[in-house]
């Protein structure tokens, strides 16, 4: 007892020094919670390598790829559910009836989704959650914000987070105990995906925190502009830049994935979703700024390259 109380006073005091570490006396354009964001980026990426990403790799050890990609086919399926909701309520109808079929014909002829039969029949998978919905209708989406263990958002991806949780299929799965084990499969499938993209973060990034930021919010702009828009303006940040070849198709992929699933691990430096857990950048006040000078490099990440997680592309924590 006393060796625990020891130890929860010492996080404590740990996540104090870190708060007074991270203190910027000059935040950011577009992120005036800079000082609170850096100290919560740094916890969340402090719970992924310690907790988090162990135990994807000892996941990818113990698992063949064949189940592991039923298992994220299984939980693309069952995303691809909300986003058909969000697809049609922005009037994206083709998008919407495309994710539909999607549903069905995984559930059908892949065995409840454990295979992608849609892909290869041509249906593509498409993004979609309540932030990107009221985005669409113009909503702005207000400063950056790190959550808690969530990572990457906005102010009004964090409101869109609660019709997220309860869009989400799982979250009327009875008894909790089942829902809370399917989370628990899906948060750690996203993560084991984000593996190979979370390692190129480390490796590609001076800052981790500009870099996840930057890549979140111009991966939303580009999804609420369908791909026709300009990235954020960070005055003189540019976005670090790395071969294709070091990239590599393994850590783009996973990113990729990450992205996409109803889920968003711990949020870290997502992913897809990659951040700490998945490391996991939203708009800032400037959606329609131009874009940021890249830094010299052989390779540029553009915009629908960068997809670090997002709250409804993770497992969303339970709230009863």
């Amino acid at each position: 007892m006393q060796a625990m109380r020891v130890r929860s006073a010492s996080i404590v005091v740990a996540v104090a020094l870190l708060a007074g570490c991270a203190t910027v006396t000059t935040p950011t354009k577009g992120d005036p919670f800079e000082s609170y964001n850096r100290t919560m980026f740094t916890v969340n990426d402090k719970i992924d390598q310690v907790a988090l990403k162990p135990v994807a790799k000892a996941y990818v050890w113990a698992v063949p790829e064949p189940v592991r990609n039923s298992v994220t086919n299984f939980f693309s399926n069952i995303g691809d559910v909300y986003i058909a909701a969000n697809n049609l309520l922005q009037l994206k109808i083709a998008d919407g009836v495309s994710d539909i079929m999607r549903v069905a014909i995984n559930t059908l002829f892949g065995i409840g989704g454990l295979f992608d039969v849609a892909t290869i029949a041509k249906l593509p998978k498409h993004e979609a959650d309540f932030g990107l919905t009221l985005g669409h209708y113009g909503v702005p989406s207000g400063p950056y914000l790190v959550l808690p263990l969530l990572g990457p958002s906005t102010i009004r991806d964090t409101g869109g987070t609660v019709v997220d949780y309860f869009g989400n299929p799982l979250t009327y799965v009875h008894p909790d105990s089942v829902s809370w084990a399917l989370y628990g499969v899906n948060l750690i499938d996203v993560r084991a995906n984000l593996l190979g993209a979370s390692d190129v973060l480390a490796d590609a990034a001076l800052d981790k925190y500009s870099f996840v930021r930057n890549a979140y919010l111009q991966r939303r702009q580009y999804l609420i502009s369908g791909g026709d828009g300009s990235a954020p303006d960070y005055g003189d940040e540019a976005l670090p830049t790395y071969d294709d070849t070091a990239s590599g198709g393994t850590a783009g992929a996973a990113a990729a994935t990450a992205a996409s699933a109803t889920a968003t691990p711990l949020a870290p430096a997502s992913a897809t979703a990659a951040p700490a857990t998945a490391a996991s950048a939203p708009e800032a006040a400037s959606e329609g700024a131009e874009a940021p000078a890249p830094a010299s490099g052989s390779g540029t990440i553009k915009g629908n390259q960068m997809v670090p997680p997002r709250i409804p592309s993770f497992p969303s924590i339970r709230l009863r």
